[in-house]
């Protein structure tokens, strides 16, 4: 019988921090499951029946957010101009595609990071590698990398302070998409895109004004929005922690959409072990290299009863590979009967290095992975339902390209990341203009070839 704990019997324990005090970790995570959880069942469930209808094509996901959250981003100003760009994001994606947007947000909780290499070498000098500021510091000396278990006490109270303050926008009025300039950055008035955007803002403000003159008022549903969180189940002590049963049914309650990554998805794996017995709808990450007969393979372990919105894959291929590594995919899922929420993750497969060192993604690449998801879905008379989007809403310069055509030399000014580049406000709200544009054009030659 599967309980939060049978992940512990797995041999292949991979990307779990070596921890030198085993019984201060169990001491801090015996208080961590006392706890209150972070996100209720309620939500949950919500969330999943959302997917189900994402999947059926009656939504459209948006997932974005940090590649790794840092413990000092637990700020307003952070806060709200994450919550802005993916308000503008989906304002944007509603206007153009006309379905309702299901908004997830990387954040609240995504303070752990896979990493290819146990220790990290400077100057001679070798160090465990920084995993997230769950586990330890980035900064370079021997008391920060050492994983401390009171840092998953830490990443639990800035969690729930994070969802406190969302909670309370949402529900307060600041996402009422009758006003749109809530969500207004400092900085937007100077993008190359600001007129495009006051456009579709004017145009939604007009609509909303004739619907209320007609309707006699504005639904109270237009004056929220759902908003649900995610992360990866990387940590595994503290996820097992946040699992609470309900009802004869287990709930990782520390966040909304628990996902499996790459380097964790083999099938006798610790975190495949975990994340099977968990009711929470489950993102899993497929890239180039997945076979289909192992994917199936996963799909049954993950959902063997194949629950609607129980399964979201999350491909991530890169610009080069996505032609050749989703077609067999698609097919080999398609044959199986499943009908799984399938969204396109563009921006892992296409990261590479500067010649100056820094680590950065290329717009163009990231867009044209993005447009081949859609066609190649498409071809295979299946249908793209989300995308998933490391971004922030700060002024970043982390990624090459975009409107205003970042070189390589304006990485330096604004390289914050301390893992992945992320797009920045404007190259964020650029990317969701991208994907109307890919829609429409589907539309047009779906209405040509009929």
């Amino acid at each position: 019988m599967w309980r939060p704990d049978s992940w512990a019997s797995k041999p292949l324990l991979t990307q779990q921090a070596r921890y030198p005090d085993e019984s201060a970790l169990a001491r801090a995570t015996d208080e961590l499951s006392g706890l209150p959880p972070l996100v209720t069942v309620a939500e949950v469930e919500r969330l999943k029946a959302q997917l189900a209808e994402a999947a059926a094509g009656r939504r459209f996901v948006l997932q974005g957010g940090d590649c790794a959250e840092s413990f000092a981003d637990c700020s307003t100003a952070s806060i709200t101009n994450k919550l802005k760009i993916l308000l503008q994001m989906s304002l944007v994606l509603v206007h153009g595609l006309e379905t309702p947007i299901v908004r997830i947000g990387r954040i609240a909780g995504q303070y752990a990071k896979p990493r290819s290499d146990e220790l990290e070498t400077r100057d001679g000098i070798s160090l465990p590698s920084y995993r997230g500021d769950l586990i330890n510091g980035a900064e370079f000396t021997p008391e920060s990398r050492t994983p401390d278990p009171r840092r998953l006490l830490t990443g639990y109270s800035l969690a729930a302070l994070t969802l406190n303050y969302i909670r309370a926008l949402t529900e307060s009025g600041f996402a009422d998409l009758g006003h749109p300039e809530n969500w207004d950055l400092d900085f937007v008035q100077h993008s190359p895109l600001a007129g495009e955007y006051r456009d579709l803002v004017d145009e939604l403000k007009h609509n909303l004004r004739f619907f209320e003159l007609v309707a006699g008022g504005r639904p109270p549903e237009l004056k929220r929005v759902d908003f649900y969180t995610s992360h990866e189940a990387l940590h595994l002590h503290f996820e097992q922690a946040m699992t609470r049963d309900q009802d004869g049914r287990w709930y990782n309650l520390s966040t909304h959409f628990p996902w499996v990554g790459m380097r964790t998805a083999q099938l006798d794996s610790a975190h495949v072990e975990y994340a099977r017995g968990i009711a929470n709808p489950l993102g899993l990450k497929v890239g180039p290299g997945v076979k289909p007969e192992e994917l199936l393979r996963l799909l049954d372990v993950l959902d063997p009863r194949q629950e609607p919105g129980r399964i979201t894959l999350i491909h991530r291929m890169g610009a080069g590979k996505i032609a050749q590594g989703l077609p067999p995919l698609l097919k080999a899922v398609q044959a199986s009967g499943r009908r799984p929420l399938w969204i396109a993750d563009p921006m892992h497969g296409n990261t590479a290095s500067t010649s100056a060192g820094y680590k950065t993604r290329r717009f163009n690449d990231i867009l044209a992975e993005l447009e081949q998801a859609f066609a190649l879905h498409a071809e295979a008379g299946s249908r793209l339902g989300g995308v998933h989007f490391e971004l922030t809403g700060d002024d970043v310069t982390e990624c090459l390209g975009g409107a205003r055509g970042l070189k390589e030399a304006d990485l330096r000014r604004a390289y914050k990341s301390l893992v992945d580049p992320r797009l920045n406000y404007e190259q964020a709200l650029e990317m969701a203009l991208s994907i109307v544009a890919c829609r429409r054009s589907q539309e047009r030659a779906a209405h040509k070839a009929g």
